[in-house]
């Protein structure tokens, strides 16, 4: 099979390229043994074998690239190692070769190091549904499912085709789609979205269309599509090729035709192997990727810290991201004499015996606190609707004003209706024995360091901020007040983000950042894509660049710092290096260097160019990156 002997022969070359190094370094050492022994003529052929080895590898590297219209300084190294073998000069070769490995092998460790093993694209997409046949209940393969088919989803699972809901209610939890963060509640007949998942008792779905034609599967053609459509970043030292051959080449010529001594012309080529530009951006860049995971963001390779470094303007999705993601208490009302703490603790008690996620909250609320909680009673509860059930001797129900209207047998009042009315919250009313006796408000409230991580994006020189959101507008610009942002997208579809994440590119390098299933092609399409990984889905993760492991946004400010002094280092080390390697040409060119001495002033170059990329490693004040906080 072709494709089986393509991969075989690709890890065959993987693995050579992978012991070319330290099969030069022993054959050096045996040259050097040789020499000191008093046998010259055995170094000189392990040093022809050696640079002979390293040349026919490069130059099949080289036409692979050449094909693929690739070009970079790979070049001038050849010219280097194929003059010195024809001018005798088989130790400065050696060197060249020797210089030439340790930077490939160093870039593959930089390319390894990056490379992390991220969560599947389809981790949360089921394999198989349950479908009811002729009253038995049936496991059988997705794709198998059709229009018309019916299907049973148990509480937790996710929905595997969009489909019609066949039963009297359901709850759902449609965060990883529309990044709400509240559960929805769907009657008979009403529409559910594939991807949702059940976060109430089981219920039966009718499909109405294939797996391969739901939202979820559409969500997951487009991530593939935008990571399809996005060009490769080209190596940092390669913008550099083309000129700096062109210099090398005219030197040598020139040093050649004036002296007439063809060797001054290899010592300019043996000066000129550009291993400042190979060694020391992959040690800026690994010394950058490090720091970033230290500080708990991972960077999944070098050109996405380049990028990071380059970003002009920036997305942010609401749910999860601008905001914390779960709902939260944020004000409580009372009727009569009943006090706030009691109000939440009688609430928080019969909560206790609900999976809901404002139940959740609730009960979190009630514990930062510290209210004693009691064991609740004869709980019932209608899902999506509200909860009901008996608390230290008392009746005790609460969720929304009609199911609450209905345990009173009263209208809702219209003084505590008008304060739950606000938009980005949801209201929890309470009844205590049969009377009204107050109300809970949640929201999924901005994160506290929203407005100081929006503030430092400006000073990483971010030009333009946009809220990109499915929310609706009115929500939208309630969580956006006062934080400073250009523009505000919202109602917006995964496909309607993707768009204005391509819409953002004529202002200069875009940035996504979000955390939800929903956000997943649109950080595929971004220039850079960051996810929030502590509480969001594997499909952001697996489609962003660069991934925050903690729950933390403004570690999205210290990646950018970060990003922006390694590639300020490493712009240094080169600007340096191929400096110092032109005025070392210029000296060979005039006779001051023989191509051996030309080939040891590399390698002090190379070295100087390393240790100044490894101040990447610390913070520009003194002292390493302290690990996560």
């Amino acid at each position: 099979m072709p494709s089986a002997a393509s991969a075989g022969i690709g890890r065959a070359w993987t693995t050579l390229r992978r012991a070319l190094l330290p099969a030069l370094v022993l054959a050096l050492a045996a040259s050097a043994l040789a020499y000191a022994a008093g046998l010259p003529d055995v170094a000189a052929r392990i040093w022809t074998a050696s640079t002979l080895a390293i040349l026919a590898v490069l130059l099949v590297t080289i036409a692979g690239r050449l094909r693929r219209g690739e070009f970079g300084l790979d070049l001038i190294a050849v010219l280097a190692m194929a003059g010195a073998l024809a001018f005798g000069e088989s130790l400065a070769g050696a060197i060249v070769a020797l210089m030439f490995t340790g930077g490939e092998a160093l870039e593959a460790y930089a390319r390894r190091r990056a490379a992390r093993e991220m969560t599947a694209l389809l981790g949360r997409l089921p394999r198989s549904a349950t479908r009811r046949e002729g009253g038995h209940l049936h496991e059988v393969p997705l794709d198998a499912l059709l229009p018309g088919d019916v299907v049973l989803i148990r509480r937790g699972e996710v929905v595997p085709v969009d489909g019609r809901l066949d039963s009297p209610a359901a709850v759902l939890d449609q965060s990883a789609l529309t990044g709400e963060p509240l559960p929805a509640r769907r009657a008979r007949g009403d529409e559910i979205m594939s991807g949702s998942t059940n976060a109430g008792d089981a219920f039966d779905l009718v499909a109405t269309r294939a797996a391969a034609d739901s939202t979820y599967a559409g969500i997951v053609r487009l991530v593939r599509a935008a990571q399809d459509s996005k060009a490769p970043m080209a190596r940092l030292a390669d913008r550099f090729a083309l000129g700096f051959l062109g210099v090398t080449l005219a030197l040598a010529g020139l040093a050649w035709a004036a002296s007439g001594e063809a060797v001054r012309a290899l010592a300019v080529l043996v000066t000129a192997t550009p291993c400042p530009l190979i060694l020391a951006v992959p040690v800026a860049i690994i010394s950058g990727i490090s720091r970033c995971a230290r500080h708990g963001v991972l960077v999944k390779d070098g050109g996405a810290l380049e990028t990071l470094a380059k970003v002009r303007t920036v997305l942010l999705d609401k749910t999860g991201t601008l905001t914390g993601g779960q709902p939260r208490l944020v004000g409580i009302r009372t009727r009569g004499d009943m006090a706030e703490d009691e109000l939440l603790r009688l609430a928080a008690s019969l909560d206790q015996g609900s999976a809901h996620v404002v139940a959740q909250a609730l009960v979190a609320a009630a514990g930062e606190r510290e209210l004693a909680l009691e064991a609740p009673e004869e709980v019932h509860e209608a899902p999506g609707a509200g909860i009901g059930g008996m608390v230290g001797g008392r009746q005790v129900a609460l969720g929304g004003w009609d199911f609450v209207a209905a345990a009173t047998g009263a209208a809702p009042d219209d003084t505590l209706v008008g304060w739950t009315l606000r938009p980005g919250t949801v209201a929890v009313a309470v009844a205590v024995d049969g009377r009204l006796a107050g109300a809970l408000m949640l929201a999924d409230e901005v994160r506290s360091e929203a407005r100081a991580v929006l503030d430092g994006l400006r000073g990483a020189g971010v030009r333009r901020l946009v809220l990109a959101t499915g929310d609706e507008d009115e929500r939208a610009h309630a969580v956006a007040d006062g934080l400073g942002f250009d523009a505000i997208a919202s109602e917006l579809t995964p496909a309607d983000k993707t768009a204005q994440v391509i819409a953002e590119r004529g202002n200069g390098p875009v940035m996504m950042v979000g955390d939800g299933v929903n956000d997943a092609p649109a950080l595929a399409a971004a220039d850079i894509g960051v996810a929030l990984a502590a509480r969001g889905s594997a499909a952001s993760s697996e489609a962003a660049n660069v991934v925050i492991l903690v729950d933390r946004l403004d570690r999205l400010i210290d990646a950018m710092r970060i990003a922006r002094r390694a590639r300020a280092v490493a712009l240094q080390s080169v600007y340096v290096g191929v400096g110092l390697s032109l005025a070392g040409m210029v000296a060979a060119a005039f006779g001051l260097l023989t191509p051996v001495e030309g080939a040891l002033l590399q390698e002090l170059i190379d070295v100087a160019a390393i240790l100044n990329a490894l101040r990447a490693l610390w913070e520009p004040g003194g002292g390493r990156t302290g690990k996560i906080r």
